[in-house]
């Protein structure tokens, strides 16, 4: 466990739903653990009983990513846990493939609507085309972005040529239509009123839900408690600040209760957000430290900073990510001045002390 944990509380101790199955956290607001091929093997979706356009259901928060056997899941749910009602609304917190990945199936299984913020809908439908350059996770513009930050292993170049489809394969469709959700809104679900809080950095416009009368905070990936936040430099905006906008956007949980229940997309729900807050602001901190230092010591590329951020053995799933966030705290000390950046003549782009 991560010693940080011990500073949180958790209500629910180690229970978590089985597969297929949804446990309650609050009146009317269930929990289900969805499954993920990757080394974070799980995405946590939520269901809240609704009241909309005179009928009774439930509105869904996320959705998980499209494949068979999470639809199988999703089957069961449906089956064990909606009391023989529909699905009225499908909420997507934000455009990432187990947030989004099987809104289209579900809105079509349910005749039910999307809601979304502007710009991940926009960016999800976008990516979700076979084929869309700056997908971030594949294909030759992806090769190139990385190659000009120092990766320039030819096997890794290669699984990451080869992955020009994994947006799409995992988001194969996104809804045609969408209700545009925006900071500050407040969205009515079952006669509870949930003030939408927007975050930048992890996603374009990520969209938290907080229910005050519950003291509820659907999270997202924003605030989570084991781990931090990947906040990235991609391929489409090449030269983005978002660890600056990430660290910015978390201001905007400031004034909620501190007995607030956090509902996270990974790991448990949790109490101790303004703490969780803490510890990430302080781990930033101590990144920046560090690659301060590396990059004192000689000039750096985001290649050279991966080991610096990351002291375990990654996969290439993981080594893009790493990639993006070496390259996001390079870019918040750029800005800020404190770095300086040149590209070499070898094409490689590196940062050394300002």
């Amino acid at each position: 466990m991560n010693p940080l944990e011990h500073q949180l509380h958790y209500p629910f101790g180690a229970t978590q739903p089985e597969p297929g199955q949804a446990l309650e956290v609050a009146p009317g607001v269930l929990w289900v653990r969805l499954p993920l091929p990757f080394a974070l093997d799980h995405v946590n979706v939520w269901l809240v009983r609704d009241e909309f356009a005179g009928r009774q259901g439930w509105t869904l928060i996320d959705c998980g990513i499209a494949r068979d056997e999470v639809k199988a899941q999703w089957e069961q749910v449906f089956q064990t846990a909606l009391q023989g009602l529909p699905v009225l609304r499908v909420v997507v917190t934000h455009m990432h493939p187990d947030h989004v990945g099987l809104a289209h199936w579900l809105c079509e299984r349910w005749q039910a609507p999307l809601y979304m913020s502007m710009a991940d809908y926009a960016l999800a439908r976008l990516w979700s085309q076979p084929g869309a350059k700056g997908s971030a996770a594949g294909g030759e513009q992806a090769v190139a972005h990385y190659a000009r930050h120092g990766l320039t292993d030819a096997d890794s170049q290669a699984q990451i040529r080869q992955r020009a489809t994994y947006y799409s394969g995992l988001v194969p469709a996104v809804p045609d239509t969408f209700h545009r959700l925006l900071h500050g809104y407040v969205l009515s679900i079952g006669g509870r009123d949930w003030r939408l809080i927007v975050g930048h950095g992890h996603a374009p416009e990520h969209i938290s839900l907080y229910d005050p009368q519950a003291k509820l905070l659907v999270s997202g990936d924003m605030v989570l408690p084991r781990i931090s936040t990947n906040v990235s430099v991609f391929d489409m905006e090449p030269d983005a600040n978002p660890l600056q906008l990430y660290l910015d956007s978390l201001s905007n949980y400031d004034g909620l209760p501190a007995d607030t229940l956090v509902l996270p997309s990974h790991g448990r729900p949790f109490v101790g957000l303004h703490e969780r807050i803490a510890q990430q602001r302080s781990h930033h901190d101590e990144r920046l430290a560090d690659v301060i230092q590396a990059c004192g010591a000689r000039p750096c590329s985001a290649s050279d900073i991966v080991p610096v951020l990351f002291k375990r053995k990654l996969d290439l799933h993981q080594l893009t990510f790493a990639m993006g966030e070496a390259l996001a705290h390079l870019h918040a000390l750029y800005f800020q001045g404190k770095l300086g950046r040149s590209t070499g003549e070898d094409g490689i782009v590196r940062f050394s002390a300002a």
